[in-house]
């Protein structure tokens, strides 16, 4: 019967955003709500980006009503306290909805970045208050338990960096969905080895919901009409709802150990892409003396795209990069401390972007030379 409930709520979301994104595209075009091109952005067409308005709907609808039936039925929650998954899915959608009408508000006339910042803030307070914080590091840096004075901040911290990476990765067709798509089938899949199905009809609502975005995005026609963008609405309401499923798993125990914390790795692993790369933006940023939350061209989508690699291709790469770190990791938890895997993960992505500086310097170099060839 859970497997009813699970393939359920995927099926139900699928479906609303396929109901929900053509009369999304048809609203945007007849109220021109495009988002236009510029020298920061690759697309060169107006195009909607109202996607994400889909998102938080569909997901909400799927996993009420396939919870709805459960209790109707009378099948019984899964070795959880009700009232405290309870007033945790309350809170969850309460912050979702704060982040979701920001979102729209700045989808449609834009919000200054220190608004849409206090915001998270307070969504992610709303998370904390429900007594869901990380209470031990698992070892990395030697540091096992952590009091509350130390895991509260440093919860509320880590959703907002989640938040934003999730906002600040979506630069292409299909990557911030793409890699969101990867971490929630993960993230399923982890609850419902541990039997927490709540939390992984959760996730599955929301892969759900963007499949049918993630098509129209990545292989849909702009010159049709067929092509929109999530936007912050979007991007928000995912990072926040990730967010969500990695502090629940950050209490899901993998062995018996009380002080390791390994599905918090294996968690944060299934994002590590774009949260790495956020680091990486905002130290070069800084180093520049620019100020970290204004956009430039420099994220690793960016970098791939200078070094002529085509669009498509970038997305394809980028998710194989996002695969291949999740392996890795997974090969290297049960046989090395969580110190010396973060180390070898910083490593590989420093060089793996040194290797593409490398090559836009070859590029750069080739063309600069072009004239002077010609002229031989």
């Amino acid at each position: 019967m859970i497997t009813l409930f699970l393939v359920g709520s995927f099926l139900i979301a699928l479906l609303m955003g396929f109901l929900m994104i053509p009369n999304i595209l048809l609203v945007s075009y007849r109220k021109r709500l495009f988002d236009l091109p510029d020298s920061r952005k690759v697309h060169t067409n107006p195009i909607p980006r109202l996607g994400g308005i889909s998102f938080l709907p569909a997901i909400v609808i799927a996993f009420a009503l396939i919870m709805g039936f459960r209790y109707l039925i009378g099948f019984p929650v899964e070795n959880l306290p009700l009232y405290r998954t309870l007033y945790e899915f309350l809170f969850w959608l309460v912050g979702s909805m704060l982040l979701y009408l920001i979102g729209v508000q700045d989808d449609l006339i834009g919000v200054g970045y220190r608004t849409k910042f206090v915001i998270q803030i307070l969504a992610a307070l709303l998370l904390v208050c429900t007594g869901d914080w990380i209470e031990s590091l698992g070892g990395l840096f030697g540091i096992y338990d952590i009091p509350a004075w130390v895991g509260i901040p440093f919860t509320v911290l880590l959703i907002v960096y989640i938040t934003n990476a999730i906002n600040l990765i979506d630069g292409i067709d299909g990557l911030a969905s793409g890699l969101c798509c990867i971490s929630l089938t993960m993230l399923a899949f982890m609850n419902i080895v541990v039997a927490q199905y709540i939390y992984a009809i959760l996730a599955l609502a929301t892969l759900g919901i963007l499949i049918p975005f993630w098509c129209y995005n990545v292989f849909g026609n702009a010159c049709r009409g067929h092509k929109l963008f999530m936007g912050d609405t979007g991007s928000l309401t995912l990072g926040y709802t990730l967010s969500f499923l990695v502090i629940h798993l950050s209490f899901v125990r993998l062995d018996t150990d009380e002080h390791t914390n390994p599905s918090l790795v294996i968690a944060l692993t299934t994002l590590l892409v774009p949260l790495l790369d956020v680091v990486r933006v905002v130290i070069h940023r800084l180093r520049t003396g620019k100020s970290p939350f204004l956009p430039d061209k420099n994220h690793f989508h960016h970098k791939l795209l200078r070094t002529g690699m085509r669009v498509r291709w970038v997305l394809v790469t980028i998710l194989l990069v996002s695969l291949f770190f999740i392996a890795l990791n997974l090969i290297l938890l049960p046989h090395c401390s969580v110190t010396f895997i973060l180390i070898l993960d910083v490593v590989l992505w420093a060089a793996l972007h040194l290797y593409l500086d490398v090559l836009i310097y070859r590029k750069q170099k080739a063309e600069a030379d072009v004239p002077a060839v010609e002229r031989s």
